[in-house]
């Protein structure tokens, strides 16, 4: 792990979670409000409260609910028009992560006319807050997007690619997060967020960022989605499993928004770009491939892993890095199997001819990712075709 000798920050948003927390919406204080959310959001009823307890707090709102999954800058783009026409003084994402990610863009855009977003850079000053705060409430339990200022939208071209930007100030103002939110998420929305978040966790765990303030937030994110995923998406009635990873979400997007996360995003992200696979199906997938990559007999000696304490706890003992490194993968790949997510990229859809023909495409993606950085182990194009042939075929990681 880095030790960070300069002056570092940890970023959150005010929380708001339990049993009723979509009250506190009626407390905001503003003329207008814009909702940003996706057509299932709406035909689902999950904006009617919402509407209600603005009306509550005195608000004119408007509604853009054309967001779609992994939005694509056009979609960001027409979204700020019309929050430029709106004037809101909140922004209110309702939705997943997708919603939340694309309301971060948005607001961007709405405060800084003209600004390219590829050009966006965590280091650059930009303007916030001067026109309008952003509240977030997620309708799933995966990408902790309502905790963290991180946002990741669709490029279009041939092949498409992931932009994964954002900038210290986008965190949300307040992240209201009410479990009865995600009562409506279908099974499979509940498997393919559920396994972000696990993701993030672990990623968050071993990233050469991580430090004393994100450990413990990313250690709890992992047990708690190895103990309760399973249950919330066998049965969407049951209200502790429910709020314990609607809870997991938040807190393991605060893990690694503040510490980082690694490789198995970096190769979901562009194999969810090239594939059209949703990011949690994604990231998820490639994560046990990861884990054994970055403990492996084979790698270099001067990476250095945390495995055996973030194995231990959750529940595997083991005293050996590598053998609580497979020990982790395998407990990842049985939670993913439980709840029908694929093991590998052909399980997943994808047909031998279209792997190989964007093979070098998927690798030139992945090695140019901006999170591939904090990875503790940092591969070589050649180890990384490696590494997406054993996560296509299903091949334990040896090199």
């Amino acid at each position: 792990m880095i030790q960070h000798e300069a002056m570092w920050f940890f970023r959150s948003p005010t929380i708001v979670h339990g049993d009723d927390a979509l009250q506190h919406l009626a407390e905001l204080r503003g003329q207008r409000a814009l909702i940003v959310a996706d057509p299932n959001i709406r035909r689902a009823g999950l904006l009617d409260p919402v509407l209600d307890r603005l009306a509550q707090a005195g608000m004119q709102t408007t509604i853009y609910d054309d967001v779609e999954p992994e939005p694509a800058l056009p979609t960001i783009q027409r979204g700020a028009q019309v929050t430029a026409a709106c004037g809101p003084d909140w922004i209110v994402a309702v939705g997943g992560g997708s919603v939340i990610d694309a309301a971060k863009a948005m607001w961007v855009l709405y405060e800084n006319p003209g600004l390219d977003l590829e050009a966006l850079s965590p280091l650059e000053p930009i303007t916030l807050r001067a026109r309008a705060r952003l509240a977030a409430i997620p309708t799933t339990a995966g990408t902790g997007s309502e905790a963290t200022w991180a946002f990741v939208i669709t490029i279009p071209g041939d092949p498409p690619r992931k932009l994964g930007s954002g900038h210290p100030l986008t965190v949300p103002d307040i992240a209201i997060v009410d479990p009865v939110m995600t009562r409506t998420a279908p099974p499979r929305v509940i498997a393919d967020s559920g396994m972000d978040a696990i993701t993030q966790a672990v990623e968050g765990y071993l990233s050469t960022w991580a430090n004393d303030y994100t450990d413990g937030l990313c250690l709890v994110a992992a047990r708690l989605a190895l103990g309760y995923l399973v249950r919330a998406h066998r049965d969407p009635n049951d209200a502790e499993a429910r709020e314990k990873m609607a809870n997991c979400a938040v807190i393991g997007g605060l893990g690694y928004i503040n510490s980082m996360v690694g490789l198995a995003h970096s190769m979901g992200h562009t194999l969810g770009a090239i594939f059209h696979l949703p990011h949690g199906r994604a990231v998820g997938l490639c994560l046990p491939y990861v884990i054994e990559f970055y403990a492996s007999p084979a790698r270099p000696g001067d990476v250095r892993t945390r495995f055996v304490e973030l194995a231990r706890f959750c529940g595997l003992d083991h005293a050996d890095e590598s053998a609580a490194a497979h020990a982790l993968a395998g407990r990842v790949r049985a939670l993913a199997q439980a709840i029908g997510q694929p093991l590998t990229i052909g399980e997943a859809g994808v047909a031998p001819a279209d792997f190989e023909a964007r093979l070098e495409a998927l690798v030139d993606s992945a090695m140019n990712d901006t999170v591939i950085f904090a990875s503790p182990r940092q591969p070589t194009a050649h180890e990384l075709r490696q590494l997406f042939r054993c996560a296509f075929e299903g091949r334990r990681v040896d090199f």
